[in-house]
């Protein structure tokens, strides 16, 4: 699949958009993370089908954390355990540059993986009060940054009533070890929405109380688009949307035309006024 390509269309008054009221850069920025959010679900999606036909034995030794991390063209997913400090792997497949999958029996670096899994091990334990009153899944995803950081994603996961979730996503980075947090990030509307899917069709995502898309917003529209026809992410200040073309997707950007929708409003309170 090819990458990407950023088209920014005129606004919907007079004026094309600006970098003071779209952030291109940013934009950009979160359209590479979503995009490598959506391989690594991919991932974990295809080696954990191999994982629940394993032996029920080894499926009891499992925890709640699993590590993919990519090697080159390549990918290793890694499926244990993370208790008293220590990850002890119980599956590891390997996926090769066309995604040919196969289970490897060799000996793990747990001090390798211990730091993901430390860092995967924290986000869950301070998303677990929020998912359990809401009985929703969640994805995971990690990566190591140039810096030797670790990031720490959570996502609403692709419901098992095959309902698409948005509404919340939640971030964390941590240092090389995976012990000391960082940084963290949390957008959480008050409440998921969804959209139940089988029936192609238009929908938008409302995220009015921001100005520019989110990463989960991003990663939605990336990641449903062939589910629906079209699926709109319109902040409080844009519209955004990705369409196929010949050469793969393409983003496109509206502006809101802001100005004329605020004249409405005066004219609507001084008619109130009289």
């Amino acid at each position: 699949m090819k990458r990407t390509i950023l088209l920014i269309l005129v606004s919907l008054s007079t004026f094309p958009l600006t970098a003071q009221t779209f952030d291109i850069q940013d934009f950009n920025e979160k359209v590479e993370v979503a995009e490598f959010l959506f391989e690594y679900d991919l991932i974990a999606w295809w080696t954990s089908d191999s994982v629940m036909v394993a032996d029920p034995a080894e499926l009891a030794q499992l925890g709640e954390v699993w590590v993919c991390l990519p090697e080159g063209n390549t990918w290793r997913a890694y499926y244990g355990k993370y208790e008293a400090g220590n990850f002890r792997p119980v599956f590891l497949y390997h996926l090769d540059s066309n995604y040919h999958i196969r289970r490897v029996y060799e000996a793990t670096d747990s001090a390798r993986l211990n730091p993901f899994a430390r860092a995967l091990a924290y986000a869950v334990q301070q998303l677990a009060p929020l998912q359990d009153t809401l009985n929703l899944r969640f994805n995971q995803y990690v990566r190591q940054t140039e810096q030797n950081e670790i990031e720490v994603w959570l996502l609403p996961a692709f419901q098992p009533n095959a309902t698409a979730i948005y509404g919340g996503e939640f971030y964390y980075r941590f240092d090389a070890t995976g012990q000391r947090l960082l940084a963290e990030h949390t957008h959480y509307q008050g409440a998921f929405r969804g959209f139940q899917v089988g029936e192609p069709r238009e929908i938008w995502l409302n995220y009015s109380d921001v100005d520019q898309p989110t990463l989960g917003g991003i990663f939605f529209v990336w990641y449903y688009k062939k589910y629906f026809t079209k699926i709109n992410l319109e902040t409080r200040t844009n519209i955004s949307t990705v369409m196929q073309t010949d050469g793969g997707y393409t983003w496109l950007h509206v502006e809101k035309d802001l100005g004329k929708k605020s004249k409405k409003k005066k004219k609507r309170r001084s008619k109130s006024k009289s």
